[in-house]
């Protein structure tokens, strides 16, 4: 019997080839339209003066995120402990773990984290503190603390000057720990219909944070860093006066529900990322079966839609299972579609792209890179 230990699936794209030759469902990324929105959104904060920490939760590639450093973002965000291990085994040296955790596993992580770069973290309960206080002092670390206010979102931080006092209190019983500002995001606001609405929701959250960083102040305490804002909301985060940083992620891609919102002035993001895919069968009329499901991608912001004027707009996308796309044909049309490449915009970049291994970067059609998404699946 033949030795198949070491059998594999041969490479699924290769630089150099045309992009019509990568085996699909492949992630595939238009290198003309990453690089203008990253050094636009770049150019923007520089403009403004605020900071950038791109949110590395959104793409999970350390090959992006030191692209966005080239650019003179400071750092990344990351959403999970175990997520930024990667992006630090690369040289990214300043990282803001954006979210709350609990647990002596999570702990142990930020401390080790701790040893190699700059980390900053999120509380908002006296518990969360006082472990991370304790685990940091003994181990002999510094770890900056970023209290999270809840601005309006309704999901994780404190509401309410007390309970802000008490955790800024707490932090400064441990020489471990260090009081480094605010995180004040709000997510809900970013995904607005209207140009307006995110620009009232945008001036409602600044002002909610003021009020928090007003407090403080009058108390003797400055914030160093008060970091928020996202991809929907960066063009009026910037301009607000409070914020000194901004984290949007979903800005490198453009998924399909940030791109069916109502967008002013020229300011919005392009469309540079696809899943690439194949129609496998049309065996039933008026229908073409494609290979991107559920397994594929995500539809919890909706189902993917076509890259505009493919086919000539005569496929929509209609249903997803496990391993099919339904792709409803046009009225009319009587084209056999079998074979026929598709290219989709996924209705959320984040966790479609925690789906796949790589992308695969063109330009002019053009394998030009393959990228590891080596932060995917680390979600402890």
């Amino acid at each position: 019997m033949k030795d198949v230990s070491a059998l594999k699936p041969p490479p699924f794209a290769r630089i150099g080839d045309s992009i019509s030759l990568v085996s699909t469902p492949a992630l595939v990324l238009d290198l003309d339209a990453f690089d203008a929105n990253t050094q636009r959104m770049a150019e923007l904060a520089r403009r403004h003066g605020v900071a950038l920490r791109p949110h590395a939760k959104a793409h999970k590639s350390t090959a992006i995120a030191l692209r966005q450093l080239e650019l003179g973002a400071v750092g990344v965000c990351c959403q999970k402990m175990s997520e930024a291990y990667p992006f630090v085994a690369k040289g990214v040296l300043s990282i803001h773990i954006s979210n709350e955790f609990v647990g002596a596993d999570k702990v142990a992580m930020a401390v080790e984290l701790a040893n190699y770069v700059r980390l900053s973290v999120c509380v908002d309960h006296p518990a969360q503190v006082d472990a991370l206080g304790r685990a940091a002092t003994q181990a002999g670390v510094v770890i900056t603390v970023l209290p999270e206010v809840d601005i309006g979102q309704g999901r994780c931080g404190v509401k309410g000057n007390d309970a802000l006092a008490a955790l800024v209190d707490r932090i400064a019983l441990y020489a471990g720990l260090r009081f480094g500002g605010l995180q004040a995001y709000h997510g809900g606001i970013q995904h607005l219909s209207t140009w307006e609405q995110r620009k009232e929701a945008a001036a409602n959250a600044a002002h909610a944070t003021a009020q928090y960083v007003q407090f403080l102040a009058a108390r003797g305490i400055q914030c160093e860093v008060i970091t928020g804002g996202g991809t929907g909301t960066a063009e009026f985060d910037v301009s607000s006066g409070v914020y000194t940083e901004i984290q949007p992620g979903s800005y490198v891609f453009m998924d399909g529900d940030y791109g069916s919102k109502d967008w002013l002035g020229g300011w919005k993001p392009a469309h540079s990322l696809y899943i690439a895919s194949t129609v496998m069968s049309t065996a039933k009329p008026g229908l073409a079966v494609c290979d991107v499901g559920l397994k594929g991608v995500a539809v919890d912001s909706g189902l993917p839609v076509l890259r505009p004027g493919d086919h000539g707009g005569h496929l929509q996308y209609k249903a997803a299972n496990d391993e099919h796309g339904i792709l409803q044909i046009a009225a009319g049309d009587t084209q056999d579609y079998l074979g026929s490449r598709v290219y989709l915009i996924p209705g959320h970049c984040d966790p479609t792209a925690n789906l796949y291994q790589q992308y695969v970067g063109y330009r002019r059609d053009v394998v030009e890179c393959i990228w590891e998404i080596d932060a995917r699946g680390l979600s402890q």
